[in-house]
């Protein structure tokens, strides 16, 4: 590669890096004012039969959906090209993996992105739960439990001659071209997402409003920032088109369990030239990061450990199974019921399904343990 192509990439890299790290810290200062939380969104429901932050997260899907089939349509992004897209409906890997995922975000106190934020904002069991899903989940990446992965789930799908995402099968069944399938749907599922948001009357209020429309909003940015942005149509190195900076080498919004698992090999492995920042890494950094300065602005920032053995042995099964599970479902309540459903894949609305169910059994659970301690 010569000198002028070598330097061009560089300072592509740099800008993918930086926007990704932004973007992400405004999820977290975001996420930390606004208590957003899909494990919270279910307990509060479960517990008190309120709707308020589902509400939240009901709208973050919304903008997610039509701001990236908005870019589709407008061919900033491809959707036939990202993380999520696949003829293969891998749907025993979804259920099973976003059903261990939700379990052990319940016993964990709060799934990965909640992890990231409740670290930012002091606490020290966040952080064991970090470190304990990273390795499970890089386990599951390359180790012990991708051999069984592979070996089980992996094996089971449904074949696809084409993308296995909804709006594929709604332009076949209709005649229209997959874009504008794509758009209608995003308008149709995303808008009526949002009017249903605004029913709540709790909801029409600042902070719910700036949770459900800043994190969509990020989302839909991050979607930009790897699929247009950092799209290189020929690489000077391969010849081939690439996406820079990411891991899977297609776009990818946020998720945060691989992520997590890359962001603890780069650090482990600092010195090895081969290991780079990428967009996952640098988003794990940035959460943590707006989440710690808001923390701070407001000062809520507060230190915090695990209150007895029964809690610290939750939060570590917990974090192992979000780890294991994240991988075999290809994403938490952020790369799948976010980023994923997003793009209306098939294999997505499983996984979030999944991840809600194991949510709310893990909290069933919970309540269990506690009643019967009693």
């Amino acid at each position: 590669m010569d000198t002028s192509g070598s330097a061009v990439l560089g300072s592509l890299t740099t800008q993918v890096l930086w926007s990704g790290f932004i973007l992400s810290m405004l999820f977290g200062a975001i996420a930390q004012r606004t208590h957003f939380c899909t494990m919270g969104a279910v307990s509060d429901i479960v517990n008190m039969g309120d709707w308020t932050r589902m509400r939240m997260w009901g709208m973050a899907i919304g903008v997610a959906m039509i701001g990236f089939f908005g870019m589709a349509a407008a061919g900033l992004i491809d959707p036939a090209k990202t993380l999520y897209a696949s003829n293969r409906f891998i749907w025993l890997s979804a259920l099973i993996g976003g059903s261990m995922f939700g379990f052990g975000m319940a016993l964990s106190s709060g799934c990965g992105s909640k992890t990231l934020v409740r670290i930012g904002g002091g606490s020290l069991k966040s952080l064991v739960v970090f470190t304990v899903m990273g390795i499970a989940a890089f386990a599951t990446l390359k180790g012990i439990t991708a051999v069984v992965r592979v070996a089980t789930v992996d094996r089971v799908a449904v074949e696809f001659t084409a993308n296995a995402a909804v709006p594929t099968w709604v332009a076949g069944a209709f005649g229209v071209a997959p874009a504008v399938a794509g758009l209608g749907l995003a308008l149709l599922i995303g808008l009526g997402l949002m009017v249903w948001a605004l029913c709540g009357t709790d909801f029409r209020r600042l902070d719910p409003l700036l949770g459900g429309l800043g994190i969509g909003a990020v989302i839909a940015g991050m979607w930009w920032v790897s699929g247009s942005l950092g799209y290189v149509a020929e690489h000077p190195d391969t010849l081939q088109e690439a996406f820079i900076a990411t891991n899977s080498g297609r776009a990818e919004a946020m998720s945060f369990v691989s992520p997590v698992a890359y962001t603890l090999d780069w650090l482990m492995f600092f010195s090895d030239k081969s290991k780079v920042l990428t967009l996952g890494i640098v988003s794990v950094f940035g959460v943590v990061a707006g989440s710690a300065v808001y923390s701070l602005f407001s000062r809520n920032f507060r230190w915090e450990g695990f209150r007895d053995v029964r809690d610290t042995a939750n939060h570590l099964a917990g974090a192992i199974l979000m780890g294991v599970g994240g991988v075999c479902a290809m994403g938490c309540t952020v790369g799948q019921g976010l980023s994923g459903i997003s793009t209306l894949s098939a294999t997505s609305f499983v996984a979030l399904a999944a991840i809600l169910a194991g949510c709310a059994g893990g909290l069933k659970y919970q309540i269990w343990q506690l009643e019967r301690s009693l």
